[in-house]
């Protein structure tokens, strides 16, 4: 009954279904009624005697017709009007039940699809496995459309699974030929016989190796996290911050890029490898795009407004606004990076979404006054 009284702002099924059943319902009261009324007005209007005044002088027979008269319209009317004020009374008391009626109808004719949604609501790619909808009831339009609902759960959890083995096997039949590759030019590049020449193409082909093992990585974790959260743990984004920065620095120092951090404590639940690689994407791609020399980057996290903050901001070239959210498609760069390779495979701002999404918070970008950007992450609170 409680949610009788919520009127939302667009009008639900359930409600239009209920204002049709009583307007349907307050509708036929309101014509029977008013054939009633008429019945009932004509009955009464008929059920009058004619008055007989054949044996009465005929002056007197003027005035008792008269007032015979006078009667019968006066109880006429009265009797018409009490009937058509308990006829509105009934009337409203029909409208108030049809209401009443009308919802609950509404309410055990939708109660299929209201288990439908909240099934829905519930799936993820951990429960896709068990979870039905399993509607018990007879054999009609709706409980035809839970089971087909049902088989479609069925085959989205034959995909997710025919995806999972794939990128278990990707992850193994890339990485280890690439292993090998790499195992190969460093003993041919240790080797004292090799010459020059082979020892600079070992060296380019080491480069394209360890190119190509970072692609494969960042493929992976990018269809990993865009998967459902395998691993749940209380987290401080402090410690994780921490790590990142300490991971990166040594990367920082080689490009000349000063990293300053502003770190404060703040709870949430999630992969924790997951998000320090996040981070750390955050931070790498911070000193990629910066300034040749004295770079800066600042890190702050904490919470704000109840929510988990991480804040990303470096120098850096001008970045047009209208390029910053293609930034966090993958494989894009800036147009004036794109011919610059080396520098990524364009997925680090790709992972940084699909984790940050996977964790239910959002990411947004903005062009840095002076140049560079400043990237800020927001997860929900512990």
């Amino acid at each position: 009954m409680g949610r009788i009284l919520e009127l939302p702002g667009k009008v639900s099924v359930r409600w239009r279904l209920t204002i049709s059943y009583g307007a349907m319902v307050f509708t036929s009261a309101a014509i029977l009624l008013v054939l009633l009324y008429i019945i009932v007005g004509n009955s009464i209007d008929g059920a009058w005697i004619p008055l007989d005044t054949s044996r009465v002088d005929p002056y007197d027979a003027a005035i008792i017709e008269a007032k015979w008269q006078a009667a019968r319209e006066l109880t006429v009317s009265s009797a018409r009007e009490a009937l058509l004020q308990s006829s509105i009374m009934s009337l409203v008391g029909v409208g108030i039940f049809s209401l009443i009626i009308g919802y609950f109808v509404a309410d055990r004719a939708l109660r299929p699809v209201a288990k439908m949604t909240a099934t829905a609501r519930k799936l993820s790619e951990s429960t896709l496995a068990h979870q039905r909808i399993d509607l018990q009831g007879p054999n009609d339009e709706l409980k035809e459309l839970a089971d087909t609902f049902d088989d479609m759960l069925t085959r989205l959890n034959v995909a997710f699974d025919t995806q999972r083995r794939f990128v278990a096997n990707a992850s193994h039949e890339l990485r280890t030929p690439l292993t090998i590759n790499r195992t190969v030019l460093e003993i041919a590049l240790g080797d004292p016989v090799a010459s020059e020449d082979l020892k600079t193409l070992g060296r380019t082909l080491l480069e394209v190796n360890a190119r190509n093992e970072k692609l494969i990585e960042g493929l992976l974790l990018l269809a990993r996290s865009e998967r459902e959260l395998a691993v749940r743990k209380p987290i401080d984004i402090r410690d994780v911050a921490q790590t990142a920065v300490e991971q990166v620095t040594p990367f920082a120092d080689e490009h000349g890029v000063t990293i300053t951090t502003e770190l404060k404590s703040a709870g949430t639940v999630g992969d924790p490898v997951l998000l320090e690689r996040c981070v750390s994407n955050l931070l790498e791609n911070a000193v990629k795009y910066n300034l040749p020399d004295n770079g800066k980057v600042w890190i702050r996290t904490g919470m704000v407004d109840g929510a988990l903050v991480v804040q990303v901001a470096n120098t850096g070239q001008h970045v047009p606004a209208y390029e910053v959210n293609s930034l966090f498609e993958p494989f894009r760069r800036l147009h004036a990076d794109r011919v610059e390779s080396a520098k990524g495979a364009g997925l680090g701002l790709s992972i940084v979404r699909a984790v940050v999404q996977a964790h239910g918070g959002n990411v947004a970008a903005v062009p840095r006054d002076g140049g560079g950007l400043v990237v800020t992450i927001r997860l929900p609170g512990r």
